[in-house]
């Protein structure tokens, strides 16, 4: 099985080399911060570019810090000393329990590195998520050298955004923009404390850049951070930066960085922030302490290509393809099923996936909205009371060819049957069907985007419960096109070979 597979299987979310910039690892409605702010930059800049930057750097510079942590582990006495494979290490701790007892666990204090900005002269400060994650103990320190105690008020693994709190008042605040005016090809600053475990500096550090992309998504990490609307910037980001703002010319706070695209663990031009209008949509209720929810559908789409929008007889690439329905969901409950194209989502179009992912997670549980699909070509419209989203994660691994008997190939791919076992065994969410084990490169398969791992459920609109079902319709299909429904969505496997 080549590399390229199985990265494309095993990655949940984000891409090989998206790193969050730290040393460790809804529909709320729109407000502003609790206190009314003394914004440090309250005027636009006429003056030249450089002139802008430099004021930029001066006043919002005031309004971003540091974040240190420290989280505390507790680790079995043994478990820091590695004498070979991990069943080694275990018969060693069994073996030298027997004789010593076994041994008391040991406490080692984990450090991390983030930023935030000051949203509120009260002392409030917006964060990520994973800077202040499982912290036992907070220090902020202000770009003048000194340094408060802070403690969470709130905070969102979804969105990754936390809200921190200093003692004190009349601090300098930032001025929040709207980030939904931005334009690609805008100027803007990024703020930030990167390396500062090792510059011993509390001064921020200012880059400066484009906004290179919008509405970016590096998808849906293993642990439920969704970055599915991402401001893309090559104003450089570093770890240690996570947390800071990204600030157009005008001095107002437009992002806040959370991440970066690299092979080498640097900066290589391609960072992302959050957009400051969806974090101020949920400000408020962090800084209660409240729960974020977010809407659900319960459907799992794709967006259309040339092949798939021909495949289902549309006349142009418009709407999501539903490729899954869960059990029990609001979707199921209203009729809608694998194979629907949605238009419309509460009067809203929905030609990406995004568009319709955001258009549900804004919009609150229990509220019926209508839904415009097409099945068959014909036009369909039907009302859903969205759900609130559940709080799950699973994760999948790929079963070994070892393990099963597995198909020949058939257009590139070779399959192995589910059994309740391998299911359980390997944490599948399908207990029945067949698993893709391998994709021959540049085979019918390669062509149309499957990889190890898919889970095949319909072959041509026949369920695949096993894996001599499987055979027998494979079997009967010439050489045209075939459609495959599979847990991650359609496929078109062009014909011409066999």
């Amino acid at each position: 099985m080549g590399s390229k597979t199985k990265w494309l299987f095993l990655g949940s979310g984000l891409a090989v080399g998206i790193i969050l910039g730290l040393g460790f690892a809804g529909k709320p409605a729109i407000v502003s911060p609790v206190h009314a702010a003394h914004p440090v930059s309250a005027e636009p800049f006429t003056a030249s570019f450089e002139s802008a930057v430099e004021l930029v750097a001066s006043r919002v510079g005031k309004t971003v810090v540091s974040i240190s942590t420290v989280r505390t582990q507790r680790l079995p006495g043994m478990s820091r000393y590695y004498f070979g494979t991990p069943s080694e290490d275990d018969i060693f701790r069994r073996f030298f329990e027997d004789f010593f007892g076994e041994m008391p666990e040991r406490e080692f204090k984990q450090q991390g590195l983030g930023s935030g900005v000051i949203i509120d002269k009260q002392g409030y400060i917006l964060t990520n998520e994973h800077v202040v994650a499982d912290a036992d103990k907070i220090t902020v320190t202000l770009s003048d050298g000194k340094e408060y105690k802070a403690e969470v008020k709130g905070t969102d693994k979804r969105s990754d955004l936390a809200v921190i709190k200093i003692t004190g008042d009349n601090f300098p605040a930032a001025s929040l923009g709207d980030s939904d005016t931005l334009r690609i090809g805008q100027w803007v600053i990024a703020i930030g404390n990167p390396f500062g475990y090792a510059l011993h500096n509390p001064e921020p550090t200012v880059t400066v850049g484009v906004v290179s992309a919008l509405h970016r998504s590096l998808g849906r990490s293993s642990v439920d951070r969704d970055y599915g609307d991402l401001i893309q910037t090559d104003a450089a980001i570093n770890p240690g930066n996570s947390g800071g703002p990204l600030v157009n010319l005008k001095g107002e706070v437009v992002g806040i960085n959370v991440a970066i695209f690299s092979t080498t663990g640097g900066y290589q031009g391609i960072g992302f922030a959050v957009p400051i209008s969806s974090a101020q949509k949920i400000v408020a209720k962090l800084i209660e302490g409240k729960t974020i929810s977010y809407g659900w559908l319960g459907v799992s789409v794709q967006n259309l290509d040339d092949t798939l929008a021909q495949y289902f007889g549309l006349k142009e690439k418009r709407g999501v393809l539903v490729s899954q329905v869960m059990d029990k969901s609001p979707a199921q409950k209203a009729g809608i099923k694998e194979g629907d194209v949605i238009l419309k989502f509460n009067g809203v179009d929905t030609n990406t996936v995004n568009s319709l992912l955001k258009s549900v997670g804004t919009t609150e549980a229990g509220k019926k909205v209508r839904v415009a699909f097409i099945r068959d070509k014909i036009p369909f419209t039907v009302d859903v009371e969205v759900g609130l989203r559940p709080e799950t994660s699973e994760e999948q691994l790929l079963p070994s060819e070892k393990d099963k008997d597995v198909s020949a190939y058939w257009r590139g791919i070779r399959v192995m049957e589910i059994t309740a076992e391998v299911a359980r065994q390997y944490r599948l969410k399908a207990a029945k069907g067949v698993v893709v084990v391998d994709i021959k490169p540049d085979s019918e398969a390669d062509a149309a985007g499957m990889v190890a791992g898919d889970i095949i459920e319909e072959i041509n609109k026949t369920v695949i419960d096993t894996i001599a079902t499987y055979a027998r319709v494979t079997q009967s299909i010439g050489a045209g096109d075939c459609l495959i429904r599979s847990l991650r969505g359609f496929f078109v496997l062009k014909g011409g070979k066999k």
